[in-house]
């Protein structure tokens, strides 16, 4: 099985993918597509169904393309993971370094804190895979309950007071007892807003902040700026011992337990042998992994893209009595080049880029201006991860270890943290 969800069997010695289906399933399928070497199918019906195979519990699976392991037992999902990232690292990186057991959730339910709904016509969901065409849902397993309760509240509002359909997404975020509701609109101008602030306060969820953006440019849903119509923009979040205030467009892990989980990793992987010196964290967001672990080094520079989530870096080592820390709202590159400038070096980088991974002129520039004694990269995407590990590898530094975490069960991603140290 891959970790898109697809089964994966054999006609004729020919691979075919063959979406919803277990190892073991015994069923009839459709070839639907046929290419030189592989062929794609469709599930017609389970014969005989794999030991793996579980009930999915959700009237949008398969359509939404959100699950991939829905239809399989939990265990078999953590499997097909770690031995997925132990082939890309090797593949990919050539890195035969120790991979630690998955570190599996205790609940594959409810454990985002945020979710983005397109809203088409009466329907709010999820895209189909591989589409643009939405798929009612507005009680994904994923999320809390309350995010059900919201979605339904809005769209009632909407089928109201927004005939035209101005509203594009719902954007929703939560952290404890606070929820935000953000409006993803075409236009500006949005009707009746004390209307649905009184549905909302009438719909039994905590709600602390209704807010709206006007999209981004091209396939960007967001864009940079958030207007508040009412109450309060930012949620409060304790993470890893560390208080934080995070802005509406601020990264924030979206399983906080397993965050957790990370974060230890992470901090054991950088203070490995006594901390001490100066630490590093590129693309930082709010500051929480560098700040969890600012106690144990001298200094502690982070560096984030985006503005606001600086300002909240800076007023969250400010609320946890953190002096040894700043922040600068820099690219990457750009300031890693300054701070080669300034002479300063690094003990430590942390290293926790978006999927694509880190450009390679930025780790040519940290390997051989700042040569730091031990880098911990955070990555969501094994076969960018294995890329750069094989870049850094052409600098003198080897892969001590790799340890995965399941960040989001019962879909195709997985997190991991590798330690890396210089060799030569």
């Amino acid at each position: 099985m891959t970790l898109q969800g697809d089964g994966i069997a054999r006609h004729d010695g020919v691979p075919v993918f063959v979406p919803g289906t277990c190892p073991g399933d015994v069923a009839n399928v459709r070839i639907i597509k046929q290419k030189p070497g592989f062929a794609a199918g469709k599930l017609v019906e389970v014969v005989t169904p794999s030991p793996r195979r579980a009930d999915p519990r959700c009237e949008a699976y398969p359509a939404c393309g959100g699950c991939a392991f829905r239809c399989c037992d939990y265990a078999f999902e953590l499997e097909t993971k770690q031995r997925e990232l132990r082939e890309t690292l090797r593949r990919i990186g050539d890195i035969a370094a120790p991979l630690r057991e998955i570190v599996g959730a205790a609940s594959c339910d409810g454990y985002r804190n945020k979710a983005l709904l397109p809203v088409e016509g009466d329907r709010a969901g999820f895209y189909a895979r591989h589409s643009h065409r939405v798929v009612p849902c507005d009680g994904c397993k994923l999320a809390p309950p309350q995010f059900q309760t919201l979605t339904q509240t809005v769209m009632a509002w909407r089928r109201r007071h927004d005939p035209n359909g101005n509203l594009r997404h719902i954007y929703l975020r939560a952290a404890a007892d606070q929820t935000t509701v953000c409006l993803v609109t075409h236009q500006h101008k949005i009707p009746k807003i004390d209307a649905l602030v009184a549905d909302l306060l009438a719909c039994g969820v905590p709600v602390t902040g209704l807010l709206c953006n006007h999209g981004g440019d091209a396939n960007v849903v967001l864009g940079p700026n958030f207007h508040t119509l009412w109450g309060q923009p930012c949620l409060e979040v304790s993470l890893a011992g560390v208080a934080l205030r995070v802005s509406p467009g601020a990264f924030l892990q979206v399983n906080l337990p397993q965050a957790e989980q990370l974060y230890a990793i992470a901090k054991d992987y950088a203070t490995r042998g006594g901390g001490g010196g100066h630490l590093l964290d590129l693309y930082c967001g709010t500051g929480s992994i560098g700040l969890c672990m600012a106690g144990a080094f001298k200094t502690l520079t982070g560096v984030e893209i985006v503005p606001q989530a600086v300002k909240n870096a800076n007023e969250n080592a400010a609320r946890n009595h953190i002096a040894n820390a700043r922040f600068l709202a820099m690219d990457a590159f750009a300031a890693a080049e300054q701070l080669a400038r300034e002479a300063w070096k690094p003990d430590v980088a942390l290293l926790d880029p978006p999927r694509k991974g880190c450009d390679a002129a930025l780790l040519r520039l940290l390997a051989t201006a700042f040569a730091p004694r031990r880098i911990v990269y955070i990555s969501c995407a094994p076969a960018t991860l294995a890329r750069d590990l094989r870049l850094l590898a052409a600098y003198g530094y080897a892969t001590r270890e790799v340890a995965p975490v399941d960040m989001f069960p019962r879909t195709g991603h997985v997190e991991c943290v590798a330690l890396v140290e210089r060799a030569t």
